[in-house]
Order: structure tokens, then C-alpha cells, then sequence
């Protein structure tokens, strides 16, 4: 059967600054997913859009074809509404884990699914797959079973969903063209649209550890998929917060899941606690319930209780240990002084560098792995104190996490710390 459209007059329109048609776009997107149009020359297709960009209706209807190349999920079923979280990714960002069962513990069903980590940024199911038994993949009758009691779910998302994403993701890795928003945008929110939630909120991170560096850029990311979100009729909104500083005390995997138990317990780092509040103030607004008092939820024990039940129904066993790395390296300061600066990026490439994270997507992970700090930004510290712990099964990886590390840890006699605000600002 012959195509509809020459792939050649498709990159022509986009190479020459020119709008992209409805029919174009569903054909391209189409083709490529059925392997008719080829990596070289989607390749130039997106190279065309990273350079002359997409108008909103473009964006939007590249998402749709994005979203029809494969299945979609309902959860109408479950009688009862559905909201979902989607981070940009950050240094130490467990907040998916002590949220999910928060908004769940409210009777809205939180269908979580999740990826796991490449690169600095850590990868929410690497972390969960350091609880004993913990297991990511799920049948759609397991997770339907487990959204309906406890009410959140945190698993891997099937093959079935976008697959033209999939491989569009895979090819702008290696030509690059990941650092486009109207790419990402659509990456992301054709996946979310697709997984058929009633509401979504997004926590776009912005700062050093961040996918987006630059401020205006993040913000017009998040503009951009609150926006698709929209037009495609979920209620969506963005919340733009801070990743100049790793989010806790801890990063890397088995780390991660002790302090988000912390949070759920009631204690837990400050910030970790203030962005898990409103996110899950934000989802339950979306839901119908804009007074829930979220802080009760963690006082008096029941987000917890889902928490547990939501570990056993995935295999796992939330009163376990959790894995220790086999080997720790403390760093102090080697003088008096106030921290004024914990880098994010420095921080995440050391705990990548111990075994925390990977290089490529086949790659193995150590659970036990990752940096623990000792101190916060601003905080004063003596001579001797220490300032963060180095955790790996692996001892000959101390030497390179600590080139990465080093440099982005400061203490200065008279510092004085910038001010962190870790939400800088919401976008509805």
C-alpha cells in the first residue's frame, strides 16, 4: 500500500520554519512507529523541530499521535477519582514515595507509574527494588486490584503506552535533540495522557541537578505541558521548585526509601516535607477535597498504613531491612565556617560514581549505594564535624565520587548561605 506523505516533504516544512499540518504530523508519527520512516531521517525531523521549535496546536496534536500509537488505560471503573504526580527528576527526589500513599490514604486512587534512573538522577523504581520482594512489573489486573485497596500503586509503565515515544526518546538521546521542550513536553505528557488519570501535577524542577538549568526554560516547559494537559482534558498544574540542592539528607537508593519511611513516620527532612505536603495538597484540591488537612495524614499514622499495605501488595516486605553498602568514607571540614553551598549536580554525580545509578539503561545498580549528608545549607559547622558519609560495596569508586564531590561542598569562615526557596512557583 503506498504512504500517504513523502517523509522528505514533511522535514522540508519543519526545516524551513513552516507549521506542520494535522495530517503530516498523525502520518509521521504513524510511520515511524511501524518502522516505514526511518531513524535518519526522524532524526532530521527532530532536529527540524529543536531548531524552529512547534506552535501550541502543533504540540498538541503531535502528543495526540504520540498517545494513539499504542494503548491507553481507564480507570473509570475504580469508582473513585484518579490523580498522578510526574517529577522532571532531581537529586535525591523521593517524593513519590511518601505521596503516593499520603493522596491515597484520602480514598483517591494514585496510579504511579513509574521509571527507573540514568544517569545523576536517581530512578523511583531503583529505589522501591531495594525493599526485599519489592517487584516493579505488574499485570493491569494486579494493579486495578491494588488502586482499588490500598489505592496507590507504584509500578513500571507497560510497552503498551506511547511506543512511538519510546522510540522517538531513544533517538533523540543519541542525536542530540533531548534538550527541546516541545519534545519533551510531549514525551511526558503523552505518557500521562495515556495512563488515563483524572488529574495530573507536575513538579518541574529547575537548578543545577535539574533537567532544566535555567529558570525561563523550566517555567516555559512546564507553561507548555499544563497546556497540553489542558487541551487534552485532564486538569493539570506545575509546580516549579528548587534542585540548586539535593531534596533531604540522602541520596541513592536503600538511603532514599529509610528517609521517606522518616516522612511518613512524621519526621523527615524539611523540604522533603514541605514539597510532599503541597503536591499532595495539590492532587486532593484536583480530586474535590481542597481542605484535607494532609498533615494528619502523617501525624496520626495512616499514611503510613498505606504505605505498608501498598509494599506487601507488590511483593515486598516494608518491615525488612533494607540493604547497607559494605563500605562508608566519611568527609569533615577542615575548618570552622557556615555550608554555602551543597551543589546538586556535584552531590548526584558522586552518588552515580558509588554504584547509585547507571550509565546505560542495562546496567545493575547497588542498593546500599549513595551520600548520606551530615549537614544543610546554612548550617554552622566546626573543624572535625562531619559534613557527608560515602556509601559503596565497591571501595576503588571513593576516589573518582570524591573528585565530583568535593568541589561542590563548601564551608566558608564568614559565608553567608544563598536563600532556598523550594517552591519557587505554581503555574495553572
Amino acid at each position: 500500500m503506498a504512504e500517504k506523505f513523502d517523509v522528505v516533504d514533511v522535514i522540508k516544512v519543519k526545516r524551513d520554519g513552516g507549521v506542520l499540518p494535522d495530517d503530516h504530523i498523525d502520518w509521521v508519527v504513524d510511520a515511524y512507529t511501524r518502522g516505514v520512516v526511518a531513524d535518519e531521517q526522524m532524526a532530521a525531523l527532530a532536529m527540524a523541530i529543536f531548531i524552529n521549535g512547534m506552535e501550541r496546536p502543533e504540540i498538541a496534536r503531535w502528543t495526540d499521535a504520540m498517545i494513539r500509537s499504542g494503548e491507553t488505560m481507564d480507570f473509570s471503573s475504580l469508582g473513585k477519582p484518579t490523580a498522578d504526580k510526574h517529577s522532571t527528576g532531581g537529586v535525591g527526589d523521593k517524593i513519590t514515595l511518601p505521596l503516593a500513599p499520603l493522596v491515597a490514604s484520602y480514598g483517591v486512587a494514585v496510579p504511579q507509574l513509574s521509571g527507573r534512573g540514568l544517569g545523576h538522577t536517581g530512578g523511583t523504581l531503583d529505589k522501591l527494588e531495594a525493599i526485599p520482594g519489592w517487584r516493579a512489573d505488574l499485570t493491569n489486573d494486579e494493579l486495578m486490584t491494588i488502586l482499588r485497596d490500598p489505592g496507590c500503586v507504584i509500578c513500571a509503565a507497560g510497552t503498551g503506552l506511547a511506543p512511538a515515544d519510546k522510540k522517538l526518546y531513544a533517538l533523540r538521546d543519541i542525536t542530540s535533540t533531548v534538550d527541546c521542550i516541545p519534545l519533551i513536553a510531549s514525551s511526558i505528557m503523552s505518557k500521562k495522557i495515556a495512563e488515563g488519570t483524572d488529574s495530573l501535577v507536575l513538579d518541574v524542577k529547575v537548578g543545577s541537578g535539574a533537567f532544566m538549568k535555567d529558570e525561563a526554560m523550566a517555567r516555559e516547559l512546564a507553561r507548555t505541558m499544563v497546556d497540553l494537559g489542558k487541551d487534552a482534558g485532564v486538569d493539570t498544574v506545575a509546580l516549579l521548585t528548587d534542585m540548586s540542592v539535593p531534596l533531604g539528607r540522602c541520596i541513592g537508593n536503600a538511603l532514599e526509601v529509610r528517609e521517606s519511611v522518616e516522612v511518613l513516620a512524621g519526621g523527615g527532612p524539611e523540604d522533603v516535607v514541605e514539597l510532599t505536603l503541597a503536591l499532595a495538597r495539590e492532587m486532593l484540591s484536583a480530586a474535590g477535597q481542597p481542605d484535607a488537612d494532609v498533615e494528619k495524614a502523617l501525624a496520626d499514622g495512616r499514611a503510613m498504613d498505606t504505605w505498608n499495605a501498598m509494599i506487601r501488595a507488590q511483593g515486598g516486605d516494608p518491615e525488612a531491612a533494607l540493604p547497607t553498602a559494605r563500605h562508608t568514607h566519611d568527609v569533615v571540614a577542615d575548618a570552622d565556617g557556615v555550608v554555602t553551598e551543597l551543589d546538586a549536580l556535584a552531590l548526584g554525580v558522586g552518588s552515580w560514581r558509588l554504584g547509585a545509578g547507571r550509565a546505560r539503561k542495562e546496567d545493575p545498580v547497588q542498593a546500599g549505594a549513595g551520600i548520606e549528608l551530615h549537614v544543610g545549607l546554612g548550617d554552622t559547622v566546626t573543624k572535625g564535624q562531619k559534613l557527608f558519609t560515602l556509601h559503596t560495596d565497591d571501595e576503588d569508586r571513593f576516589e573518582r565520587a570524591l573528585e565530583s564531590t568535593l568541589p561542590g561542598v563548601a564551608v566558608e569562615a564568614d559565608g553567608v548561605a544563598p536563600e532556598r526557596k523550594v517552591i519557587i512557583d505554581r503555574i495553572s
